[in-house]
């Protein structure tokens, strides 16, 4: 059996493999076994985008994991933050999100968290793996006195509506700002325009009208041109767009111009350390954020701790130091004091918040970073080899760096699906970043030749 796995759970075009009936109840039960803990009457919750394949592999899920004795806690289409957060309002014992995220409605994935409503360890989707692969699930059966029941869960949105409002201080509103809300026709499609309604926003709203197969197309954070018109149309102090299943926010400022998550987190990192709430003065990012983030964040006194691409390394970095925020350049914000994974709703507040205690429009706070000019090239490869074990490359990379002085960043490394490697440099000069790109590139090519 190949992987199952990957960086952010399972996912691939529904209805093929591993996004199959079939496969999604050998998941659901191996998924059951492993998750199911200590509880006399197990449970876990089961949530959903809008995507039409989600009732198909909803169906599938649920009967793997009630043949195991468990019982199932229906929620239907809720953001995949929320999935995390009703996990826990609801005492399960797992949660399970079928989504794609910000993929077309053509694909479908799953993704779980344990009880506490963090993302699975790796040797945890490994074994659910091992079970399904080895069979050893198939000799695991519950009786049919034991089989598992499925409830619908009626209160799931407003649960979560609540709790997402609780994140802001007791008594604030929203009152005299005007937002713009791009849904993306996902999961967020109720949840977002109601939190802002109910804070007193005005709220224009946009793509909130999902068939099943127009999620994310042409709209939400990865198309966010509508919303760009939508916000200088209607004269709006925000725009705010989201993906498909609602767990990364981009934004759009007053006069129309996009900020991404890079820009995010360097605005609530500021904010944070005015409020004394930045523990230890550190932010989290990736290898990907701009280097201009450092930039600013040094000169605030503020220190960037950047790990792997994924939201799930940002969060292990986070929990075990206890930072307060991290996030990705795509818009994946987390407020620890606030909730366990990357929420878009919840960052959409904290930026108003923000604005509102500041008294100042968004493209104001944005400017407090540069983003630098960033080149990024694919050198075709014949072997592989860690960057690391090459000299050559080394005193390349070390070279270019030098010759920066500083104010500039070179990230190598091998693709993971293609004999490819990719050469990323930021810096404030557009022509000089590109001809070291291209002479690390070259140094890479001749090595791995």
């Amino acid at each position: 059996m190949r992987k199952l796995f990957g960086t952010d759970g399972i996912r691939g075009v529904a209805n093929r493999e591993p996004m199959t009936p079939e496969t999604m109840v050998k998941v659901g039960r191996a998924a059951a076994h492993m998750l199911r803990g200590t509880s006399e009457r197990a449970a876990i919750v089961i949530g959903k985008d809008t995507r039409l394949t989600g009732y198909m592999l909803e169906t599938a899920l649920t009967a793997g994991i009630t043949s195991m004795g468990v019982d199932v806690l229906l929620v239907g289409p809720l953001p995949t933050p929320g999935i995390a957060f009703i996990t826990r309002s609801l005492r399960a014992d797992a949660g399970v999100v079928i989504s794609a995220s910000h993929n077309s409605y053509e694909d479908n994935g799953i993704k779980f968290f344990s009880h506490d409503g963090l993302k699975l360890p790796d040797a945890m989707e490994h074994r659910i793996e091992e079970l399904i692969g080895n069979g050893e699930i198939d000799g695991i059966r519950a009786t049919a006195r034991e089989i598992g029941k499925a409830y619908r869960v009626g209160d799931a949105v407003g649960r979560y509506i609540e709790f997402v409002k609780n994140t802001l201080p007791k008594g604030t509103t929203l009152k005299g700002m005007r937002v713009v809300v791009d849904c993306a026709n996902g999961a967020a499609y109720k949840a977002s325009p109601a939190v802002l309604r109910e804070l007193h926003a005005e709220v224009v709203s946009l793509n909130v009208q999902p068939d099943g197969t127009n999620i994310n197309k042409e709209c939400g954070s990865l198309h966010p041109e509508g919303l760009r018109r939508a916000v200088v149309e209607h004269k709006a102090h925000i725009g705010i767009a989201h993906d498909g299943d609602a767990d990364r926010v981009l934004f759009v400022d007053e006069q129309g111009e996009t900020m991404d998550g890079d820009h995010i987190l360097a605005l609530c990192a500021l904010d944070l350390k005015r409020e004394g709430r930045l523990r230890e003065d550190t932010v989290v990012a990736t290898v990907m954020s701009n280097i201009g983030l450092d930039i600013a964040m040094q000169e605030a006194g503020i220190k960037v701790v950047r790990t792997a691409v994924g939201d799930r390394y940002v969060l292990e970095e986070m929990l075990s130091k206890r930072y307060t925020l991290g996030g990705e350049q795509s818009g994946h914000i987390i407020f620890l004091e606030h909730h366990t994974t990357g929420d878009g709703i919840v960052t959409a507040l904290q930026v108003l918040a923000t604005m509102q205690r500041c008294g100042k429009p968004l493209s104001e706070l944005k400017a407090c970073m540069r983003s630098y000019p960033q080149v990024l090239i694919n050198t075709p490869i014949r072997r592989r080899a860690a960057i690391e074990e090459l000299p050559r490359v080394q005193e390349a990379i070390r070279l270019a760096e030098a010759g920066m002085g500083g104010r500039g960043r070179v990230l190598v490394r091998l693709s993971g699906t293609e004999p490819l490697a990719r050469v990323m440099v930021e810096g404030e000069e557009p022509a000089k970043i590109e001809r070291l790109a291209r002479e690390i590139a070259l140094v890479i090519e001749k090595e791995l030749d």
